[in-house]
């Protein structure tokens, strides 16, 4: 994974650089953490938003935008990106917050919680897209950032592999619904598990088609004497 020549061709030459960070630290921003979300459009799940502050002393080889990466791909980055950052974290605002407060009050409140969990005091962030959703003052939005950015790239890596084990568990407790598979984001067999079995303690109901469903749809339970 770390040599080129074992990267895949679709992927190679299209590396996030350091360009948008340099400028941060030229300007005296010592610390520049980048932050990417993930969930946001999904009808079960988390809200999930990932933050990464880079290693400015060593390299790292192979980060990609998650959207780019296969499975395989990202989870096999993840323990190198997390082994490799200076600090990382990961917020999340749950599918009843995402209900409660609104999709952008949610990612706001992912983002601060990633934020707050990096113990370390950041001079400025970098955000995936055009909204500015850490507000204060001390982000600069960048339209496909996780494209251009190491640091935000990274941080969609972390993101997606946290909240997508997330939703494998959730197959596990409900298998019906093909989490594994389309991790809480619109498809066909999520959308028939819904007419049939209702929603789980997982799903947004916020979502007006989920007003007629029946359920809610119970959790298989562990077989008696085996693993979780």
């Amino acid at each position: 994974m770390g040599s080129r020549s074992k990267m895949r061709k679709a992927l190679q030459g299209k590396a996030p650089g350091l360009a948008f960070e340099r400028r941060l630290w030229a300007a005296g921003h010592g610390v520049v953490a980048g932050l990417d979300e993930v969930g946001r459009g999904s009808w079960a799940g988390p809200l999930t938003v990932g933050a990464v502050v880079v290693n400015r002393e060593r390299r790292i080889t192979g980060v990609r935008d998650s959207k780019m990466l296969t499975e395989p791909e990202r989870e096999a980055l993840y323990d190198r990106i997390t082994g490799w950052a200076v600090a990382w974290s990961i917020g999340h605002a749950s599918n009843d917050e995402c209900d409660d407060l609104g999709m952008s009050a949610a990612q706001r409140l992912a983002a601060r919680r990633a934020l707050d969990g990096l113990v370390i005091h950041v001079d400025h962030v970098l955000l995936d897209g055009s909204w500015d959703f850490v507000g204060g003052g001390i982000a600069t939005p960048i339209v496909r950032g996780d494209q251009r950015s190491l640091s935000i790239a990274a941080a969609s890596v972390v993101a997606k592999v946290t909240r997508d084990r997330i939703l494998r568990e959730a197959a596990t407790r409900y298998p019906a619904y093909a989490f594994a598979d389309n991790k809480g984001y619109p498809a066909p067999a999520h959308r028939e598990a819904l007419a049939v079995h209702g929603a789980t303690d997982y799903h947004r109901r916020s979502w007006s088609f989920m007003d007629g469903l029946p359920g809610p749809m119970r959790a298989v339970r562990p077989v008696s004497g085996g693993s979780r």
